[in-house]
């Protein structure tokens, strides 16, 4: 490929050097810099790329990508844009000959259930025998191989090359998580879907959105500027219609010539449930999409996970597969790595293990499973440090009003004072007249509390996770909210092995010595 195809690609504010040029790889690291290869400028979250031209170049790049005008060194070429990230994702995309137009690509987005989601919808491709690949929170699976996640949505370059992979290793579908921070900062621009998905609309990173309303401008993006620009022949948008924005969004994506498919648990919606049962072994029952029935039963707990399998069965009814795979799909999913995840045992006591770590999701999770408790519920949770701090006295609140016992935790601390942030969560906890118990001894009492209500403030989670299964009895209920599937925690800058349910079949089995 010669240099000058790229730039016809992306709005160039001026290009020079020679254009001639072969271009043998594509890199926005300068450490893996090499000959031939471009170096893009991107500005990232600790450093910016323009600060690393010079060195790209000694590494042998021979051409660089920037934005910013300033006294850069000699190299054979440069190219200045408007936008680098944007440049990025075009130039990666014919890089690496446009892989997401011989894929049948999903971006789900919104701020909680967009993993469950992409499990669905991988066990339902797997049905289909549309063979499946997943980027996500958790990893980034394909063929059999994992890879470990380090963004929830990779940036372009790396995003293409693996659907590049992808489809050499014969994947036909690919269903992609897609966060606010990745829409923003164009990293699926040149990816063609078929299919957006929008989950829901919540609290979440307001320490990068202005506000709810830019949160929503960016996750609507995926619907009126990537659908939009997708070259895919039949284009749909799959949107849980009772969500506050839900409706707003719909009208957008119409305008935009999307099919749109609604989803929701009222019987208005284009996609939803008849003679539903929910118990702690699942949920079952039927759906209903645009007037074709499918009977289907689960393993998923809780009312988040039927709205998680209305949606994927939306997107499989725009996809257009066969009835009997949807159901089959949903049936053969177990379940989703620290999402409403059992952890088993011989006490009599559920516990379950999920990410929820915003308000809405924490609510949402604690309304669903209250209902399946034999007797009290006890909470588990915390929130994470250098991050939106709105939201702590919101979800100690709720954990109090939804909870008999909670236990105010430490999450990922990173370099916040972890007291300073357990208090800030006490703050809503107090809003309820919960009852505070003194921590002395508290993780060693097995069963004390038949009748009392109230909450423990313990900063090390181990403790907090002890203190919860001494307190429980049989019939009772544990949520352990906030870390779900991360096996590490962050205190300060150190990265610590920790895993909520490692440390919970610990914590039994020591019970169980007592």
């Amino acid at each position: 490929m010669r240099l000058k195809e790229f730039v016809t690609l992306a709005e160039v504010e001026e290009a020079d050097g020679n254009l001639d040029q072969d271009v043998n790889g594509l890199t926005y690291d300068s450490r893996t810099a090499s000959a031939g290869q471009v170096f893009f400028a991107i500005p990232g979250e600790q450093a910016d790329g323009h600060d690393f031209i010079g060195a790209a170049v000694k590494r042998g790049a021979t051409t660089f990508v920037y934005s910013q005008k300033g006294n850069w060194p000699q190299t054979t070429a440069s190219v200045r844009v408007k936008d680098v990230r944007r440049a990025m994702g075009l130039w990666a995309a014919h890089f690496y000959h446009r892989p997401s137009q011989k894929l049948k690509l999903v971006g789900v987005t919104g701020t909680n259930g967009k993993t469950t989601l992409t499990y669905l919808l991988e066990s339902m491709f797997k049905a289909a025998a549309l063979t499946p690949g997943v980027i996500g929170t958790i990893n980034y699976r394909y063929a059999g191989r994992e890879i470990p996640s380090h963004h929830t949505t990779p940036e372009s370059l790396d995003l293409q090359q693996m659907l590049a992979v992808m489809v050499g290793a014969g994947v036909h579908s690919v269903a992609l998580e897609v966060s606010s921070h990745a829409l923003a900062q164009e990293r699926v621009r040149g990816l063609d879907f078929d299919v957006g998905v929008f989950t829901n609309l919540s609290r979440d990173h307001l320490d990068y959105h202005r506000d709810m309303d830019d949160y929503f401008s960016i996750k609507s993006r995926l619907f009126t500027d990537y659908l939009d620009v997708s070259s895919k022949a039949r284009k749909a948008a799959v949107i849980y219609g009772e969500d506050a924005r839900g409706g707003a969004l719909a009208a957008m994506a119409r305008d935009h010539g999307l099919d749109v498919w609604l989803y929701g648990e009222g019987p208005s919606w284009d996609v939803h449930p008849l003679q539903i049962e929910k118990d702690v072994l699942g949920c079952r029952g039927k759906i209903v999409a645009k007037g074709q029935t499918i009977e289907f039963e689960s393993a998923l707990i809780g009312s988040a996970n039927l709205q998680n399998i209305l949606g994927a069965v939306g997107v499989g009814c725009a996809l257009g597969l066969d009835a009997d795979a949807l159901a089959a799909g949903i049936r053969q999913l177990k379940t989703v790595p620290g999402r409403v995840e059992k952890v088993e045992n011989q006490v009599g006591i559920t516990i379950l293990v999920d990410y929820a770590h915003t308000p809405d999701a924490l609510e949402k999770v604690l309304g669903a499973v209250r209902p399946l408790a034999c007797g009290k519920v006890i909470t588990v949770f915390g929130c994470g440090g250098d991050r939106d701090r709105g939201k702590r006295p919101l979800m100690g609140e709720i954990a109090a009003r939804l909870s008999d016992l909670v236990v105010v935790t430490s999450d990922n601390p990173r370099t916040e004072e972890p007291l300073a942030i357990l208090g800030e969560i006490e703050a809503g906890v107090q809003r309820t007249g919960l009852k505070k118990f003194r921590a002395s001894g508290f993780e060693s009492r097995v069963g004390e509390f038949d009748v009392e209500r109230g909450y423990l403030m313990e900063a090390d989670r181990r403790l907090a996770i002890r203190a919860a299964v001494n307190w429980a009895r049989p019939g009772d209920l544990i949520l352990i909210a906030g870390k779900g599937h991360e096996d590490y925690q962050i205190l300060g800058t150190q990265k610590i092995h920790f895993d909520d349910r490692e440390v919970a079949r610990d914590e039994l089995a020591a019970r169980a010595r007592v």
